[in-house]
């Protein structure tokens, strides 16, 4: 009786690790996730590093930490600085989200009307997903800074909230462009993923207010 109770709990604990081990092999193939929650500081990220940083530490805590990841981010010329688009710094692709559901096959069509990119599909780092518009709260909001193809704005036009230094409240902080991860808006139609509108302002209340967080898109470069 002993021997027969002694192999099930062997049976048992070898589909456990099945189970673990095909779970841990999904978030391997991870490559596109938008993060659970903000960083916590408004729009101040700690520059692109930073989010970057961000990125990486909620893949690793997902199993997918052994790729590279990159925040979907632009950043304006500013302090002697050239220009960075979002659309350069997040790899070839194809992307994949948690459960393996694709994305885009590359750069070209994840900026075109035939990406795969909507509520269903813009899932978190667990695979859940985020809360939209008539959601409560509304967290579709989704930090980018960039213009629709994926490129910065000009110099002087401060919508990345200082190159993504600043979590001041106030309009005088600066402004963050946004994507819309729903693609829903208050106007018919679909709505941008990647630059539907501006924060009022760079504080996480400015953000919440609009109907954001800070989150981000995060993308497997390599």
């Amino acid at each position: 009786m002993r021997q027969i109770q002694l192999a099930v709990a062997m049976a048992i604990l070898a589909l456990v690790g099945m189970t673990l081990d095909a779970a841990q092999d999904q978030n391997a193939s991870m490559s596109f996730f938008v993060t659970r929650e903000g960083a916590g500081n408004g729009a101040n990220l700690g520059g692109l590093d930073g989010a970057d940083r961000y990125c990486q530490k909620l893949a690793a805590a997902a199993g997918a930490g052994s790729r590279t990841w990159r925040a979907y981010l632009s950043a304006s010329a500013m302090d002697g600085k050239p220009a960075v688009n979002a659309r350069d710094r997040i790899g070839a692709g194809p992307w994949h989200n948690a459960k393996g559901v694709k994305i885009a096959d590359n750069v070209a069509d994840l900026h075109s009307d035939h990406n795969n990119l909507k509520r269903e599909t813009a899932l978190d780092e667990k695979g859940n997903r985020v809360n939209g518009r008539g959601d409560t709260p509304n967290k579709h909001d989704i930090l980018t800074g960039s213009q629709p193809d994926g490129t910065a704005y000009a110099a002087g036009a401060d919508l990345t909230c200082r190159n993504w230094t600043a979590g001041n409240a106030g309009k005088l902080a600066g402004k963050a462009q946004v994507g819309h991860h729903d693609r829903e808006g208050l106007s018919p139609g679909v709505s941008s993923w990647n630059s539907a509108h501006a924060s009022r302002g760079c504080g996480q209340e400015d953000l919440k207010s609009s109907g954001g967080a800070g989150l981000l898109y995060c993308f497997a470069a390599k």
